[in-house]
């Protein structure tokens, strides 16, 4: 037996694995190959069965648990519940675990909701019939006991139940038609194609008899790639190799279209399937607001550990005096008192860590949780965002990343499809120097006052009539294009100047574009039948082709070619592509005439075609078609040894001509740009196009404007110097004007500061990366940053869709760490939309990959603005004010505790009531923070839009900086000491009555340790919650019903407690204190006092900043309200408008 063939044993059934494996051998219909051939060796694969739930009814439980507790302040809470129970502790194990339990309940409660549907889901799909041919006959049985091998009939409007390899179909040409809308979201058909030598098998008697064998690669979950080959044995014979690629491939969820039924064999099946793979989520990615609120919790559990740890060492200092000891109701006993120092030590450390962690909020992060969900709503909801013309509104695929759409520094944007429509519209072609204009067509729309063909310069002469057809077959056969009737699409269009009506279907706009605008000049393909491609030529004749090679076009490479046959025995190879990648490639032509009108074309923003050919003799194209072949059936690097045959084959060309099509501009595409600028955002270009044409895109969209100065690093610079000189010199240029300082602060619009754009090309930025000679490329890498942050706006072409992410990652990763997004429609786009903070699709025309792999997606680019300008800053404000807002409201909690233990000999008696220490941040002051979190507008939306310069104001995370943490804490400890104090003075002259109750002197109010607790915390309850009153700007029914209603279920809450004796408590402390404490009028006057005196520092503060040092947002507010008062009183002689403005601050 071969080695290798005992390894792959070994591997399979000792180690259990296939991965050790690159491939998997498939045996159609569990057929084993002719003796001989090959070695059997029948292969362990899974079921059917599709799996996307979580739990199960056993694991359900601990699994979830273990899920919950891996959260760190879930488990932190968890800790400090153990530690109460474990040891005496002031407060009950109640309040820390009712709370912790209800966050538990709560989440797992939803995630064993969302579960169930999944399971709901798993078991229909798993159980819907497939028709699969058993020995010759059609047998039905459930989707989930299909196992590989098995060879499948699926019938029009079925969806595929496996991953399919395609055999036979029942259209003569053996292709069919599919939609992938549940995969990919395009709605488009798609067509695929049948194995060559199985087309022609239809019935299922045909489809047994077959004797074949499929290797392909392990499964992977790549949508669009798929290497394979399949072995056809006849009559014995060496079997006929074929190879298969994603044309044969039909994906688990697709659905049969157009076609009445096909057969095919699974290869992957369950888990396995490409749909099944994709399930994986993407990276997790994390907000600056989110890291900002992770650091704030250390520095509050630093406090919480120093306060735990300074009053236990005074507990220690204060009893370290003999008749200082435990009080004589709270004695120790002896063996108590003979522990270990230490270990006591230790524990009261415990005790005062329980007491004091309601500083660290376990509810603020169900709170964050149920904002970001909840508020994401906002955005899909948005009608103005809704596209009518394409039916699609915007999409949000997490909603962990919303306030970071209120601090984007960096956009990073495709130019085709996403600044410009992706519909293209034929403008002209340049043959051997001769200009053709058609007429005006786009899209199958002949617009109107066009008529004719246009000849610009002179008529070409008889010679020359041999290239003008040939180009023009050239531009009807090399293309991926598909043909299709009336019924075959929705809203199909007539074929220009022809009877039938038919569609032309293609993956690329400009393939569409070109075959539609070569039809005005005489030239109409009009289908691919039986592998002949048909042309309709000027003097009405079908010319017939045999297509014999389709070099697909791929984005490194950027040409495509097609090898045909004529009907007179000439092979063409016709060769289509970007003028970078055709010109190197030409040995014959009027290469410098069609360069010139190229580059004119460019640079008035036209997209230009080159178009080459070459004859083939037959012994040559039997050389191509081996290499091909060799390339095509191999399993390992089968993309790059195709690449490698196709650089052989597309060479020493002869020049044909060019193309024109020009890609209009989104609608406000440029209003939007200028926008963003004005917020401060800078906008970088990212596109593959031409300098030239990207150039003028860009002026158009006014990223450039007339009086930028435009600095190119590309590779014609280089060239001419080197690569340092040319840095050193830009950099010294941009300095010098800008003195120094960068911009990153500014958008680039202030009329005194000199206005740069920098152009770079891919191939400049592959030098900028590369490692020098000594390992380093630190050094250039600096000096291009600094020169990008002194320019107002980048345009970086000819990129390669890796070099897009790597421009992303570069500035992502910069000293300033700025927050990025990036935004494209097409598969191209992927890598940096993944790569950037952000990631926003477009849907587009090219597909739906940018929009399954972005965190949100938008129909248009212009609605990029109100999703930054307007949701972006609201949902920034919302989350910042949340988060300081909790730990504000947990200081004002705490605090008073820590103070109390100075006053009670540090025995750790706590302050407030139970119910009291649990009820606080579930019940009297959640509510409130989070419908403000929701619903506040500091501003109206209309001034967000007409105001960009306010996204400026909320910058770099300005509103969770030190300075402003530092001052919500100090806020709330002055607030906490106003509390206490004000409480404590005011219970400070006590007597003792005959019936031995401690009443206060001036009130005559029964005092205690309870009542004094309650007094403070009602303070507290009505201050925290009128402090968010205050910042409410938007006020709604609802905000008015959460705040007041939250105050008086409060007191309903402290009368009810305190007001019945309840059974199933063991104590009754807080019987009637509630109501006796409210029965004094001197303690209604004091909680007035202290909640007046508390709020008003932050009013001061809010008033002086506002008349003194007032932000731009403030100054709008300001604006807003004189207007308001202006509109309200039209008779009054008052003051002009503009009189009452505050004036603007100078820098």
């Amino acid at each position: 037996m071969d080695c290798s063939l005992v390894r792959t044993l070994v591997h399979r059934y000792c180690a259990g694995e296939e991965n050790w494996v690159d491939s998997r051998t498939i045996y159609v219909g569990h057929r084993e190959p002719p003796p001989g051939a090959e070695a059997y060796i029948p292969q362990r694969h899974p079921d059917n069965r599709i799996v996307s739930s979580k739990y199960t009814f056993w694991n359900f439980i601990p699994k979830n648990l273990f899920e919950q507790f891996r959260r760190i302040a879930n488990f932190y809470f968890l800790i400090i519940f153990l530690v109460q129970l474990i040891i005496d502790t002031p407060t009950s194990p109640v309040t820390s675990g009712l709370p912790l339990f209800f966050v538990i309940t709560v989440t797992a409660i939803k995630q064993g909701y969302e579960d169930w549907l999944r399971h709901k889901a798993d078991n229909a799909m798993n159980q819907c019939p497939v028709h699969f041919i058993q020995h010759g006959k059609l047998v039905r049985k459930q989707s989930r006991k299909l196992r590989v091998g098995d060879i499948v009939m699926v019938k029009e409007d079925e969806t595929f139940p496996c991953d399919l390899i395609f055999l036979s179909s029942s259209r003569g040409d053996g292709t069919c038609h599919v939609t992938t809308a549940s995969l990919d979201g395009e709605s488009s058909h798609k067509t695929h194609y049948a194995v060559q030598d199985t087309k022609g098998f239809h019935t299922e008697e045909d489809i047994d008899s077959l004797h074949a064998t499929i290797e392909c690669e392990q499964p992977q979950p790549d949508l669009y790639k798929f290497v394979g080959r399949i072995n056809v044995y006849n009559d014995r014979n060496d079997p006929v190799v074929r190879p298969l690629g994603s044309e044969n491939l039909l994906l688990r969820g697709a659905t049969l279209k157009n076609t009445e039924k096909i057969f095919g064999v699974a290869i992957y099946t369950g888990m396995e399937t490409k749909m099944a793979l994709n399930y994986q989520s993407k990276s997790q990615k994390r907000s600056a607001v989110e890291k900002s609120m992770n650091v704030f919790l250390i520095v509050y559990l630093c406090i919480l550990i120093s306060k735990a740890l300074i009053n236990t060492v005074l507990k220690y200092v204060w009893q370290s005096k003999p008749f200082r000891d435990e009080p004589w109701y709270n004695q120790k006993t002896e063996s108590e008192r003979q522990r270990n120092l230490f270990l006591r030590a230790f524990t009261d450390f415990l005790a005062f860590m329980v007491l004091f962690n309601y500083i660290i909020p376990v509810s603020m992060y169900v709170t964050v949780e149920m904002q970001k969900f909840l508020g994401s709503y906002f955005i899909t909801w948005d009608e103005e965002m809704f596209d009518e013309d394409t039916g699609e509104g915007p999409l949000v695929n997490t909603s962990d990343l919303n306030e970071e759409l209120g601090q984007v520094e960096y956009i990073f944007t495709d130019k085709t499809g996403t600044l410009t429509e992706n519909n293209m519209e034929f403008k002209e072609c340049c043959i051997e120097g001769h200009v053709y204009v058609p007429h005006a067509v786009c899209n199958g729309q002949v617009l109107p006052s066009t008529s004719g063909i246009d000849m610009i310069d002179s008529s070409p002469g008889a010679g020359a009539r041999e290239r003008e057809e040939l180009f023009f077959r050239a531009l009807c056969l090399c293309h991926t294009i598909q043909v299709k009737d009336d019924d075959d699409v929705d809203g199909p269009r007539k074929s220009p100047d022809s009877g039938k009506s038919c569609v032309y279907i293609s993956s690329s706009p400009d393939e569409v574009a070109l075959v539609e605008g070569v039809q005005r000049l005489g030239f109409t393909y009009l289908r691919l039948k039986d592998n002949y491609m048909e042309i309709l030529n000027r003097e009405n004749d079908v010319e017939r082709f045999e297509l014999l090679e389709i070099l697909s076009f791929d984005s490194v490479r950027r040409r495509m070619s097609v090898i045909v046959k004529s009907a007179t025995g000439e092979i063409y190879l016709f060769c289509k592509g970007a003028d970078s990648s055709v010109f190197p490639r030409v040995i014959e032509g009027k290469v410098e005439q069609i360069r010139a009108r190229v580059e004119r074309n460019a640079v008035e923003g036209l997209r230009t075609l080159c178009v080459a050919y070459k004859r083939l003799v037959p012994e040559e194209y039997e050389g191509v078609c081996a290499l091909l072949q060799a390339a095509k059936v191999a399993l390992q690097d089968r993309e790059r040894k195709l690449a490698e045959a196709y650089e052989q084959v597309e060479k020493d060309l002869i020049l044909l001509g060019a193309t024109a099509v020009e890609d209009r501009l989104q609608e406000k595409a440029a209003d939007t740009i200028e926008a963003l600028q004005k917020a401060g955002i800078k906008v970088w270009v990212l596109t593959g196009d031409k300098m030239e044409t990207a150039a003028a895109t860009c002026y158009a969209c006014k990223l450039f404007r007339r009086n930028t100065q435009l600095l190119e690093l590309t590779t014609k610079k280089i060239e001419e110097q080197s690569l340092h000189d040319v840095l050193f010199e830009l950099s010294k240029t941009v300095l010098r004007h800008s003195g120094g300082l960068t911009r990153d602060n500014f958008s680039g619009l202030s009329a005194d500061m000199q206005d740069y754009g920098l152009i770079i090309d891919g191939a400049a930025l592959s030098l900028i990366m590369k490692p020098r000679e000594d390992g380093s490329c630190g050094n250039y890498r600096e000096l291009f940053l600094e020169i990008c942050r002194n320019c107002s706006a980048v345009l970086c072409c000819r990129m390669a869709p890796l070099q897009k992410a790597q421009i992303v990652k570069l500035i992502k990763l910069s000293k300033e760490h700025p927050i990025t997004l990036a935004i494209g429609d097409g598969a191209n786009d992927v890598s940096m939309i993944l790569e950037a903070h952000v990631g926003i699709g477009v849907i587009g025309k090219e597909g739906r990959q940018a929009a399954r792999n972005s965190d949100y997606a938008v129909p248009k680019f212009k609605h990029l603005k109100k999703m930054l300008l307007v949701h972006g800053h609201f949902y920034y404000i919302r989350i910042s004010e949340l988060v300081q807002y909790f730990f504000y409201k947990n200081v004002c909690f705490i605090f008073p505790q820590f103070l109390y233990q100075f006053f009670c000999g540090f025995s750790q008696q706590t302050l407030y009531d139970t119910a009291y220490l649990t009820l606080y941040n579930i019940s009297f002051t959640s509510l409130p923070i989070l419908l403000y979190s929701l619903m506040e507008q500091h501003v109206s939306t209309d001034t967000l839009r007409r105001d960009p310069s306010l996204y400026r104001d909320i910058a770099k995370n300005a509103l969770l900086r030190w300075r402003v943490f530092i001052y919500w804490t100090f806020l709330g400890v002055f607030d906490a000491l106003v509390f206490f104090f004000g409480a404590y003075f005011m219970f400070e002259n006590t007597t003792v009555t005959s019936n031995g109750q401690i009443m206060t002197t001036n009130t005559h109010m029964i005092f205690g340790n309870w009542t004094f607790g309650t007094l403070v915390f009602t303070v507290m309850v009505f201050t925290v919650t009128l402090k968010l009153a205050l910042d409410t700007h938007y006020w709604t029914w609802i905000n008015h019903f959460v705040i007041w209603g939250s105050l008086l279920f409060y007191v309903v809450f402290s009368l009810l407690w305190g007001g019945i004796v309840w059974p199933f408590l063991n104590y009754q402390r807080m019987y009637y204190v509630f109501i006796q404490m409210l029965s004094s009028g001197p303690a209604w006057l004091l909680i007035i006092l202290l909640i007046t005196v508390s709020l008003l520092p932050d009013v001061l503060k809010k008033v002086l900043c506002r008349q003194l040092w007032p932000s731009a947002t403030e100054r709008v507010q300001q604006s807003t309200k004189l207007k308001a008062s202006v509109a309200a009183a039209p008779g009054t002689d008052g003051p002009l408008l503009k009189d009452l403005l505050p004036r603007p601050r100078r820098h």
